[in-house]
């Protein structure tokens, strides 16, 4: 076996959370650590949920639910009979005419 190719382990590694700055130690060949979710924010291990968007999709997937909530919802076979009664009328007027 070859000699000195394994890394050096660190018993003691600090690990820091950048969203809740939290901070701990570990073993690792590491000697510093960063993540993004720890097990103190992470929703998984505190049961809340907790939204970290940059773009803006959840306010604009909310508006449009909102949007569709307050419409009340149709089903597709009443749109198409209002589609119907809207071409026979269409029609009923071109033979009025003619």
């Amino acid at each position: 076996m070859k000699a000195n190719i394994h890394p050096t382990y660190s018993a003691a590694a600090t690990v820091k959370c950048t969203s809740c700055e939290n901070t701990f130690e570990t073993g690792s060949t590491k000697s510093e650590i960063t993540t993004e979710l720890c097990n103190k924010c992470h929703p998984f291990y505190t049961g809340t949920l907790r939204i970290l968007d940059s773009a803006h999709r959840v306010e604009r997937f909310e508006t449009r639910t909102a949007r569709q909530s307050s419409d009340p919802l149709r089903k597709k076979s009443d749109k198409t009979a209002e589609r119907r009664a809207k071409r026979a009328d269409k029609q009923k007027e071109e033979t009025k005419l003619s």
